[in-house]
């Protein structure tokens, strides 16, 4: 006799269970999108949430941490609208062109829709699913790798974003700011954009996400960024959420050849943060610069998991990430520099360093290589550790007070990732942040 094996679900599945059954017959699309929803949701009701035997998230046991899932977040009212016309706080002075997101729903008086450059079309993901866009079903779900959980869930939920395209060889001077921001409803939000970036075209994406600083709302966020041929593209991601938010992101990237990528992320807020990039390099002759820096304190948990794939010959790509971690902070980096069999002459190098402030903070740094070609340079490091104690008394010693001297030398820790941004104004910006964030911990 052969015993029936029957999964137990948390609370959290669950609950992500009733919301879609609850949301299926309303979310935006056609049967086609319907289909691709239902077989995206089954994805996770096999597997479940992501626990700590899952390689991938080994060090974020999102079931765990998970406890409950909050009801999907209706559509924002005017109050809440109204106090999402201070956020975007950490871009400064910026010009941005922005498209402001309220709990996860578009609102069209708080963006800048008006005098759109030439090449440059926007339009939201709802309004194209409701549409029926060829053009948005033609890049929808093709990067974002399908068999991932939280990817998953974001297409299984998916109600709005941004869809975003500039014409082959269009210049897009002013960034484009996508601007994420939770209202003070205990809700969720599932958020998908689309942007395409054709051949010779250039822009820069800012994709910023921020909420209220005691509300334990939740956020599952996915991009899938197409990046031409000889393309040149920035994508920087800040994530300010609140202090007892629960956020996970997922940017998907193919870039073909000869493009120029950029990407960098900062981690500043949210109780339990998952930051992941998956890049495909399609084509031969491209350069890519992937940055991240991140400041945790308290009982922060952030997680950067990313995948390199070098598809394509000739490309190279190179990974700097720096974390500064206080009090009980948990920081975790996961990065994979994948070399295929076609893609000789492949030159990648990897390296992720934490900064530990407080004995109670822990770090986990894994950075990895699989090699599959012989005619490649790749490398990667690790390390971790607290402020050099020489270098600071040297500071000291000129009579810089001690609390000056550490801000001195984390923000020259973490200015070897600021710097590469190419953005002056945002570069600026970025370290005025983490001049802010070393005044509060004083």
């Amino acid at each position: 006799m052969n015993a029936e094996l029957t999964t137990i679900k948390t609370a959290a599945e669950a609950a992500l269970a009733d919301a879609f059954a609850a949301a299926r017959d309303r979310l935006p699309g056609d049967d086609a999108v319907a289909a691709r929803r239902d077989a995206a949701f089954d994805v996770f009701a096999r597997a479940g949430l992501p626990h700590r035997r899952v390689e991938d998230w080994k060090y974020t046991d999102l079931r765990a941490l998970m406890r409950d899932a909050k009801p999907l977040a209706p559509p924002p009212d005017a109050a809440a609208k109204a106090r999402a016309k201070s956020a975007g706080a950490i871009t400064g002075d910026v010009e941005t062109r922005r498209l402001v997101f309220v709990d996860g729903a578009f609102v069209a008086e708080l963006s800048d829709l008006a005098g759109l450059e030439p090449g440059l079309t926007v339009s939201t993901l709802a309004a194209a699913l409701a549409a029926g866009d060829a053009a948005l079903t033609a890049h929808l779900g093709k990067l974002a790798p399908a068999n991932d959980v939280a990817v998953a869930l974001n297409t299984a939920l998916m109600g709005d974003g941004a869809v975003i395209r500039v014409t082959a060889g269009a210049t897009i001077a002013r960034p484009l700011q996508l601007l994420f921001v939770a209202s003070e409803r205990s809700a969720a939000s599932f958020v998908r954009s689309v942007i395409v970036v054709e051949r010779g075209a250039r822009a820069m994406v800012i994709e910023s996400h921020e909420g209220p600083p005691a509300v334990d709302y939740q956020v599952n966020a996915a991009v899938e960024l197409f990046v031409g041929d000889q393309a040149h593209v920035d994508h920087v991601k800040l994530i300010g959420e609140g202090g007892d938010a629960l956020h996970v992101s997922s940017l998907a990237v193919a870039v073909g050849a000869r493009a120029r990528f950029n990407s960098f992320s900062f981690v500043a807020g949210g109780a339990v943060v998952r930051n992941q990039l998956f890049l495909n390099f399609d084509g031969e002759g491209t350069v890519a610069a992937i940055r991240g820096a991140s400041l945790l304190k308290g009982r922060q948990h952030a997680d950067t998991t990313l995948v390199a794939n070098h598809i394509a010959p000739a490309c190279q790509s190179r990974e700097v990430f720096k974390t500064v971690l206080d009090d009980e902070a948990h920081g975790v980096f996961q990065g994979r520099i994948i070399v295929r069999p076609h893609a000789q002459k492949t030159d990648g190098k990897m390296m992720t360093q934490a900064l530990l402030l407080s004995e109670r903070a822990e770090a986990d740094n894994k950075p990895e290589l699989e090699i599959f070609a012989d005619d490649v340079q790749c490398g990667h490091g690790a390390t971790a550790g607290a402020l050099d104690d020489e270098l600071k008394f040297y500071l000291m010693a000129r009579g810089i007070p001690a609390a000056a001297a550490e801000a001195l030398l984390i923000q020259a820790f973490l200015g070897e990732a600021i710097e590469g941004i190419e953005h002056a104004g945002l570069r600026e910006a970025l370290m005025e942040a983490v001049a802010a964030w070393l005044k509060a911990r004083k």
